[in-house]
């Protein structure tokens, strides 16, 4: 069930591209040159609690409920029936550090408001760029992590802001697949902004995987393929510079957001 719009495109069912003026807008701002902190973590918490909100609306299964009101004792029979979010389902969010922390924090204590607290969990993984002497990503390198057990039957949430080359979400989700016990029921990536390359790589590497994202950039490619659908002409589209940031992107987020420029 969709709740919301999508912008729409030919990558394929398994990626949601949020079309919200409202967001849009923020989000725009955050990637302001004039936008510092605290208004970058303000405005970071807003983007991704509408996020995980939608998430959760349409990832996640719902059941029906009937319960008393303040009214009921007035008014008896008279019960509210609904809809809520299935409390018998599992979470677990995953903090691919540093730009990773707040976002996963902020999604984690919002499943609160969904599922018992005994059905949620947040990991802890500290991933970082892996460049050559050109600057070019060749891989991601992960220093150390805190996986608090197997992921059977869960949600597993991957909120990472900038989804530029996809290096680090493939890692991070072929980990999971690879080295921590059970079948997890999705893998979820929340990203605000993805490139045309992200969205490749990590479908090539995981087909299962549902994409989440605010906002699509691909400022480098052709204007002809800016004028077509996203994804008509995939192979054309380019949203990475020769050091692969996003264009136009927003600057490194890990850095803006921890005010540590390095």
């Amino acid at each position: 069930m969709i709740t919301h719009q999508e912008l729409k495109h030919q990558y394929g069912a398994q990626v949601h591209i949020i079309d919200s003026p409202f967001l849009n807008g923020l989000l725009a701002q955050l990637c302001s040159p004039q936008c510092f902190q605290p208004e970058i973590n303000r405005i970071v918490e807003v983007l991704y609690t509408h996020l995980i909100s939608i998430t959760v609306n349409n990832q996640f299964a719902i059941e029906n409920f009937e319960q008393d009101t303040r009214m009921t004792s007035m008014h008896p029979g008279k019960t509210l029936k609904s809809t809520r979010i299935d409390s018998n389902q599992k979470a677990v969010t995953v903090n691919l550090a540093r730009a990773g922390t707040y976002p996963s924090h902020i999604c984690y204590s919002f499943l609160h408001y969904a599922l018992p607290a005994a059905n949620i969990r947040q990991d802890h993984i500290f991933a970082a760029r892996v460049t050559n002497s050109k600057e070019t990503v060749t891989g991601a390198e992960f220093g150390g992590m805190k996986i608090g057990g197997d992921v059977d039957g869960a949600h597993v949430i991957f909120p990472d802001p900038m989804g530029a080359t996809g290096t680090t979400m493939v890692n991070a989700i072929e980990h999971y697949k690879q080295h921590i016990a059970g079948n997890a029921t999705k893998y979820i990536a929340l990203n605000l902004i993805v490139t045309p390359e992200y969205l490749k790589n990590l479908l090539k590497a995981h087909p299962d995987v549902v994409i989440y994202t605010l906002r699509l950039d691909r400022g480098l490619s052709p204007q002809a393929v800016l004028d077509a659908i996203p994804g008509q002409f995939w192979d054309q589209e380019r949203g990475l510079n020769d050091k692969q940031y996003i264009v136009p992107g927003g600057g490194g987020f890990g850095e803006i957001m921890n005010n540590s420029f390095v």
